[in-house]
């Protein structure tokens, strides 16, 4: 048989003798071997292999494969990873269309005219091969699709980038030097099914590895657990299915529970299913991911020829009275969609950057992992097993860029089309067979946004089939409700809470979960625990997964680009950039407030008790420690820490012991429930201050210098100099001066990737015009006995003559208490920000304050933060989302010090906002990239009444929350500013 290029494009010709699929099985010649995990079974093939690369089949060289063809002048790649990331043609990002839009129009079944190729090359010598095995090479992922040779003779095709394509080779490997040579394909049929949210790459991008079995082997294993209505007594089902070429053998299956053995069986069969019973099991969920041992020994006549292992989770899922059950406890989704990506490699990602992230989700209450839209490696699920995540595992199917409300449905695929049944159900066998024996794996999901139809029906069918110990998720159903029998769940994406609560009141036919919300890209996650506080109210509703882990954005010369930067067309730009994490892996100020919604404990503190919520399924808090913290004006005073018992899903009720002394200062108690240093749950009760008093005592004075241009203000150790045109220009303390440019009124915010596009621009475009051109008038001055005011009103342009109104109250030692207001008039626009920006001086770099925080937070985004004392550098506060944008802002701010060198600024007032960053709004909004905003020369402090919410529902229109809006009835901000040594 011979290589035929038309199988690219049939979607009916998926796979030329490649081996049927099984469980990931990790054979060993010794128990030493697999206490090591270094088996001689396997060679791997990674490393440096040549290449050539082809930007059609025009380019091919056809004998490239023969065994004498000497490829010694090709260049080398890296395997595994991507042929667009080691210098040959370009990544590209889009997200439903497909790469070739806009540049050729063809349909289903049809390929571009420009197909790169890529033909790649290595050895191996056949000393490394055992003596009498079989041999088979496996890819554990090419995309899109690939054509083998060994030695010159086709072996076979296979297409579906994400599971193993695996192929016998033993009769083609000689003594001595063997050939290994491969034609990686860009775009396939399969292309057409993979048409999901990320970069598209082709290339040998997992590994790929000589796979050795004796002459007696373990072919394929199938593990399932059962339990009894009351959970006590466990079943471990094992069905192997074991190869032999006429030996006598036999295989021992051992059950360990740590070093515990629950039981042994020896079994001649080579399929016969082997049952292990006991009581009393140790059960596998999320919170407590107890892991069993089976191993597995394949002996023959003189002895061990094969050993295996395999971690075994027993747990039970399932539907109880419509409700999705762990272990008979009903399971909520605190789910985050993951794509496998690294900024330097791309979708070729280690095992300790995936530890990383499964340990950083742990951390941060993350409880369940949807492998947006592909099976991923198998340590993914091995390390899911082992600390516990709940997995969908998803079909490699995608077919957004063939439907749409505004597409023509003709070429939906895979809709009806039987032409396109096989390569689908082929896609769904495989990450069935490879990951069926994976504990964490609770839901197999058919894909995503592949519309509906028939075949996703017969996949459906097929799966149940296959497995009746998970369910079935399809979210594409909401879209095409032919066949709505297809998903056991109902499953939606960005339905916002309340439409979803509208849809409960409705239908409670299925379970209901979000498989994708809270749309995460740039400065977003406003409201969030609206979706939360739908848990508790609905049996129905069980969670959902955020859009998504981690930024995809990939380093190039140095920085971070998104989709675009490497001159691809065409490109969905920096959608790409959606995750809680950034793309170096370190957490956003998003992963905040997804920390404290997601948290298992709810809390309700009151002067006089602290009432505890145990939300966990399995897991009694006395396993945690109690800390309660007493903070006066941000610092802690008093501290307790105890041990509480609450037995899940229970309730308790602790003393609130500590005593306030003094009412006039603001107290707050902060609870935390944490496990070796590590917060999991926390809460905060805020005093009200009952006597509070903000009375000035000063008796210095201060002198009036008026001209026709200006006034200045003179005290002791200071001086400011008001301008009649252009308002504060200067303030002078102990000869020191701090700003830079006139103080103005600031109404604008840059734009954040939610605002973008839900239209701000459009919406309060004169918001910004009345930032940038306000006419500043000078209304008057006035002197009292300590103090002196200077007043302005600000006339807004294309605002109906609307004014706000500036005062300033000078005292003698220096403190100006700044008083603005804005009274709507007939207008009543909406407006994102009500504030005065002051640009400083550059050197003013360190901050402190005493508000919320840590992490900076809005109204709509704050209740993951906490009152108290933070500190940060200004060049740090600059979050580096990939689009510079709003951020950095703090709520609820009682007081703040800029420092400098040999000055401080220090701003008090009752509750307020504020940003300290070295850009103004305006730098932000017109910078693509952060190395496109100007070189430090100034800081720039805006100090805000409010600023509207973030928003985050979506982002392609949702807006900000009604609730989150600044009022359109009136506005004012009232704080003071000193200059100190």
């Amino acid at each position: 048989m011979k290589m035929n290029n038309e199988w690219v494009k049939d979607p009916k010709i998926f796979n030329i003798n490649r081996l049927s699929a099984t469980a990931s099985i990790h054979r060993y010649a010794s128990i030493k071997e697999l206490k090591e995990k270094q088996s001689s079974f396997n060679y791997s093939l990674n490393g440096s292999w040549k290449f050539h690369y082809a930007t059609g089949f025009n380019q091919l060289i056809p004998e490239f494969s023969n065994k004498d063809y000497c490829v010694d002048n090709w260049d080398e790649i890296k395997v595994p990873g991507h042929i667009q990331l080691q210098g040959y043609g370009k990544p590209m990002y889009v997200n439903q269309i497909y790469p070739w839009s806009g540049t050729q129009q063809i349909i289903p079944g049809e390929l571009p005219d420009k197909n790169p190729i890529g033909s790649y090359v290595t050895y191996f010598d056949s000393s490394v091969i055992k003596d009498n095995v079989d041999t088979y090479i496996t890819f554990h992922g090419v995309e899109s699709a690939m054509a083998l040779w060994v030695n010159g003779t086709f072996v076979g095709y296979s297409e579906d980038s994400f599971t193993p394509s695996s192929f016998n080779i033993t009769d083609l490997i000689v003594n001595g030097e063997n050939k290994i040579a491969v034609n990686v394909y860009r775009f396939s049929s399969g292309s057409w099914l993979e048409d999901q949210d990320f970069w598209r790459f082709s290339g040998i991008f997992r590994d790929v590895e000589l796979q050795m079995v004796s002459h007696v082997h373990l072919k394929d294993i199938k593990i399932l657990t059962h339990l009894n209505e009351n959970y006590d007594h466990a079943t471990v089902e094992v069905t192997p299915m074991i190869v032999k070429k006429e030996a006598k053998f036999k295989a021992v299956y051992t059950l360990k529970y740590k070093d515990e053995v629950i039981g042994q069986k020896e079994s001649k069969d080579c399929c016969r299913p082997i049952n292990f019973e006991f009581d009393d099991p140790h059960l596998w969920s999320a919170e407590k991911p107890n892991l069993y041992q089976l191993y597995v020994e394949i002996m023959d006549e003189k002895g061990l020829v094969e050993c295996s292992q395999y971690n075994v989770g027993v747990r039970e899922f399932k539907l109880i009275d419509g409700i999705m059950c762990i272990n008979g406890k009903r399971i909520v989704f605190h789910g985050v969609n993951r794509h496998e990506f690294s900024a330097k490699t791309g979708r070729t990602v280690s095992y300790e950057d995936t530890k990383k992230d499964i340990l950083n989700m742990k951390a941060n209450n993350i409880n369940a992992l949807r492998t947006c839209h592909y099976p991923n490696q198998t340590f993914v699920y091995d390390l899911c097993d082992e600390y516990g995540l709940y997995v969908i595992d998803e079909v490699n199917l995608e077919t957004h860029g063939t439907w749409s409300e505004l597409f023509d449905k003709t070429h939906i695929i895979p809709d009806d089309k039987s032409e396109w049944l096989d390569i689908i159900l082929d896609r769904a066998n495989s990450m069935y067979e490879r990951d069926k024996n994976h504990s964490s794996i609770i839901i197999w999901s058919l894909g995503n946004e592949s519309y509906g139809g028939k075949n996703l029906y017969e996949m459906s069918k097929f799966m149940k089939q296959k497995d009746t110990s998970r369910l079935i998720h399809y979210e594409g159903l909401s879209h095409d409700r032919r066949y709505n029998e297809t998903s056991d769940i109902e499953s939606q994406m960005y339905t916002f809470a309340v439409d979803v609560e509208k849809y409960l009141n409705k239908h409670q036919d299925k379970p209901f979960i979000l498989c994708e919300y809270a749309h995460s890209m740039g400065n977003s996650n406003g409201a969030l625990f609206k979706y939360i506080d739908l848990e508790k109210k609905y049996p129905l509703y069980q969670g959902g997964f955020i859009w998504d882990y981690i930024d995809q954005a990939l380093y190039h010369d140095g920085k971070l680009c998104y989709g675009g930067d490497f001159g691809e067309r065409p490109s969905d730009y920096d959608f790409c950039g959606n995750g809680i994490v950034f793309a170096n892996r370190t957490n956003t100020p998003k992963m905040q407030e997804v920390k404290y919604c997601y948290q298992y404990v709810d809390f309700r503190i009151d002067e006089n008790d602290i009432h505890i919520n145990n939300n966990y399924l399995f897991t009694d808090l006395n396993e945690y420690q109690l800390q309660m913290d007493l903070l006066c004006n941000g610092n802690v005073v008093q501290s307790k820490t105890m041990t509480v018992d609450c037995q899940p899903l229970s309730s308790v009720v602790v003393e609130n012991s500590f005593k306030i002394n003094n009412q006039n200062q603001e107290y707050a108690l902060t609870v935390y429930l944490k496990k070796n240093n590590e917060i999991y749950a926390k809460q905060q009760y805020i005093y009200e201050i009952k006597n509070k008093t903000h009375n000035i005592h000063t008796t210095k004075h201060v002198d009036i210098v008026e001209d026709y241009l200006n006034v200045g203000v003179v005290g002791k150790d200071f001086n400011a100099i008001f301008s009649k045109q252009k308002g504060l220009v200067s303030y002078r303390y102990h000869q020191q001066e701090y700003i830079r440019v006139p103080v103005r009124p600031n109404f604008f915010r840059a734009a954040t990737n939610n605002d973008v596009e839900n239209k701000y621009g459009y919406r309060y475009g004169k918001w910004l015009t009345a930032s940038l051109y306000a006419k500043c008038e000078f209304v008057g001055v006035s002197k009292g006995d300590s103090s002196c005011k200077v007043e302005y009103a600000y006339d807004l342009p294309n605002l109906q003559d609307e004014k706000v109104h500036l005062v300033y109250e000078v005292y003698g030692d220096g403190k100006i208490i700044v008083d603005m207001s804005y009274q709507p008039g007939v207008s009543e626009i909406e407006m994102p920000v009500f504030g005065l920006i002051f640009q400083l001086y550059k050197d003013m770099e360190e901050v402190n304050y005493y508000g919320y925080g840590p992490e900076e937070n809005y109204i709509d985004r704050n209740k993951g933060a906490l009152l108290g004392k933070y500190a940060y550098q200004v060049t740090d506060n600059l979050t580096p989302y990939l689009y510079p944008q709003e951020c950095g802002n703090r709520t609820h701010v009682r007081k703040l010090s800029i420092i400098g060198e040999n000055k401080k600024l220090e701003v008090e007032g009752k509750d307020f906002e504020f940003t300290a960053l070295h850009y103004t709004p305006y730098e932000l909004e017109n910078a693509r990239h952060k190395d496109e905003l100007p070189n430090i020369y100034q800081t720039v402090l805006c100090i805000n009444e409010k600023q509207m919410g973030i928003a985050g529902d979506d982002t392609w229109g949702a807006k900000t929350h009604d609730e989150f809006l600044l009022d359109k009835e009136k506005h004012h901000l009232r704080f003071s500013f000193k200059g100190k040594l």
